[in-house]
């Protein structure tokens, strides 16, 4: 048995379901989605919360997710959409997607139907326990660009060199038919900082959102490696790639994101806040004197304290001497 030296391409971006044919990049996306919300319900079950609101920012994030994802696209490279065709600004399935945008939009939303459910403290944890999940989404869709055969770099002869198809070759590259698998080189350090940020927020003290800042600078710093190793079409600047500085940017942000969260953040990772009382319930008018609400205590029994007084410091009419 002779074993390729190099990884072969997809005969075929799909198959037929009936009469229906199934896009390989749409289903790594819905993958992708379901890979992200089982690992952030793990994570946020695991630290105490209500693992079903996982389920909520999913169904905003994920759809603000890819509208921002295709606009950032479109925006960066309009040369790359068909004239001749007025839908082709909504033809994802050929790929397409910029993943800043989709990273901006997607938390963005996910964020803002979760504030009236969670207090701002929870919210922070709620987005670090999303952090591994998002990495392990994108990890999923890469293998989308395969069956596209897109996102890969620089002509190679390495034994785990991708064969491009003649068809998907760009312009200049026609003799050359084995690639760096940049797709592959990020499924590998998405999976890995994934498994980091997990070890990091099991054995270390982080404020939240400081798990999210790593993931947004671990990220980026990946991406400028491989915007050094990418050929596809890019507007650039300096003589180099758009996207490489917009990463460089980012991380850099997110690195000074995260120092700035350990130092001057006001929330600790554990304990949670518990649910966030309704907005109604807040503005009805209460029928008694105020009481200080009491902590939640997840199960645990309360503490007693001191009997309650009156206004004038004696003690309630009818408690025991």
């Amino acid at each position: 048995m002779i074993v390729p030296s190099f990884i072969p391409s997809p005969p075929q971006n799909g198959f037929y379901l009936g009469p229906l044919f199934v896009h390989a990049y749409g289903l790594a996306y819905v993958f992708a989605v379901a890979g992200a919300i089982f690992v952030t319900r793990w994570r946020w079950r695991k630290v105490g919360g209500d693992p079903d609101i996982a389920y909520e920012a999913a169904a905003w994030g994920f759809p603000a997710g890819l509208i921002g994802g295709r606009l950032y696209f479109v925006i960066t490279t309009p040369s790359q959409i068909e004239p001749h065709n007025f839908w082709g600004i909504f033809a994802i399935w050929k790929g397409g997607l910029g993943i800043w945008g989709g990273i901006a939009c997607g938390v963005a939303a996910g964020a803002w139907i979760l504030r009236k459910r969670l207090t701002h403290g929870d919210l922070l944890r709620f987005m670090d326990a999303t952090a591994p999940g998002l990495l392990v989404a994108q990890s999923i869709g890469r293998i989308g660009n395969y069956f596209n055969q897109e996102l890969f770099g620089k002509p190679s002869t390495l034994p785990w060199a991708l064969k491009i198809s003649p068809a998907h070759r760009p312009a200049g590259y026609a003799k050359f038919a084995t690639f760096q698998p940049s797709f592959l080189y990020e499924i590998i350090w998405n999976l890995s900082l994934a498994g980091f940020l997990i070890w990091l927020g099991n054995h270390r003290k982080i404020k939240p959102p400081g798990l999210l800042a790593l993931y947004v600078a671990g990220y980026a710093g990946y991406r400028i490696f491989e915007e050094t190793i990418r050929i596809d079409y890019s507007v650039h600047i300096l003589g180099m790639r758009l996207n490489f500085w917009i990463a460089t940017l980012v991380c850099l942000a997110g690195f000074a994101w995260f120092v700035y969260i350990q130092k001057r953040g006001k929330y600790d990772p554990l304990p949670l806040d518990g649910p966030r009382r309704d907005a109604r319930e807040l503005r009805r008018k209460p029928s008694g004197p105020y009481r200080k609400p009491t902590a939640p205590t997840y199960g645990k029994k309360p503490s007693s304290g001191p009997r309650p007084t009156s206004r004038s410091g004696g003690r309630r009419r009818g408690a025991d001497p």
